[in-house]
């Protein structure tokens, strides 16, 4: 995937928790919502159907793979998927496990509150809850 480099800011904003066949598999750093974003490693994307078709399937598995399992993972009400992108031009798809009850319901996250960055044990506590479902993305394909 030469020429790939993953956006200034979500880089900032994440936590790396590894690389699937396509994408790169980030932990937005706010604990107030299992929240996590697919980044495909191809440079100068800005939206899905600029990946060749083979690509754009293999998105769809891992994203697939990637919301089954936080779902199973987190029992939610909602799964909120997302490629906006107005303020991060790399295509990138967002992965939030919503409740009926949570800070933002039913609206959207955004804007809603400012993040909560997790502290280090929370965030080791999220990592090991995740770690079946980053497998089973790295998995699909």
């Amino acid at each position: 995937m030469d020429g790939f480099q993953l956006h200034p800011r979500l880089a900032a904003d994440t936590h790396s928790l590894g690389q699937a066949a396509l994408c790169e598999i980030l932990l937005v750093n706010d604990a107030a919502w299992p929240w996590l974003i697919l980044v495909p490693r191809k440079p100068g994307i800005r939206e899905a159907y600029e990946l060749e078709w083979e690509q754009q399937l293999q998105l769809l598995r891992e994203s697939s793979a990637l919301g089954k399992g936080l779902m199973a993972a987190f029992d939610g009400d909602k799964l909120n998927v997302a490629a906006l992108g107005n303020q991060v031009p790399q295509l990138h798809v967002h992965h939030i496990v919503r409740f009926e009850g949570d800070p933002a319901w039913p609206g959207p996250v955004w804007g809603r509150q400012p993040p909560t960055p997790y502290e280090p044990a929370a965030l080791e506590q999220r990592l090991a809850q995740l770690a079946p479902v980053v497998a089973a993305v790295q998995a699909a394909g």
